[in-house]
């Protein structure tokens, strides 16, 4: 993949419907991801007080990372069954594929309105605690068929190489 170098005379704020998903080392995106909830992390704050000092000083605890939820419309891919039904467990007591099917990483790559990539994140040993294989179905409703999966993981972080391209 190119090296990018950021754009300094972008003023425009990029914008968040074009993205891209990726499982584990795959190149190929995950079909029809329509949406993807936030990337979030909170960290535990530590409250204490020094002898002679009668500020009370705060320090950094354990840092937390909320799940994080992919939707998308209901096709023939089974890339969300699969890798949900690798937690499920079913009457031999144990996850019903091999471990090393569980826990994934994650590559979501935010794309400028030339399809390229601008931003990119890792997500650290994700997997799937939450599935919705079909959503309620109603004969009145024009609605797309919608499934989602609830993504835990350990962590993840901004990959500072890639970036928009300079006008050249």
């Amino acid at each position: 993949m190119p090296t990018f170098t950021v754009n300094v005379n972008r003023f425009d704020p990029y914008k968040s419907y074009r993205f891209l998903v990726f499982f584990g080392q795959s190149t190929t995106p995950v079909a029809a991801v329509s949406k993807i909830g936030g990337l979030k992390r909170s960290s535990d704050v530590i409250e204490y007080k020094e002898g002679g000092n009668a500020l009370i000083r705060k320090g950094l605890g354990r840092t937390k990372y909320d799940p994080i939820t992919l939707e998308r419309g209901l096709t023939h891919d089974k890339d969300f069954a699969n890798w949900a039904n690798a937690a499920q467990v079913l009457d031999s007591g144990s996850p019903s594929s091999s471990p090393k099917n569980l826990r994934r990483e994650v590559r979501i790559q935010l794309l400028n309105e030339a399809g390229q990539p601008v931003y990119q994140y890792f997500v650290h040993r994700a997997w799937v605690s939450e599935y919705q294989a079909l959503p309620d179905l109603d004969a009145g409703s024009n609605a797309i068929a919608l499934e989602h999966i609830k993504l835990e993981n350990e962590g993840w972080e901004w990959d500072a190489s890639v970036g928009e391209p300079t006008e050249v």
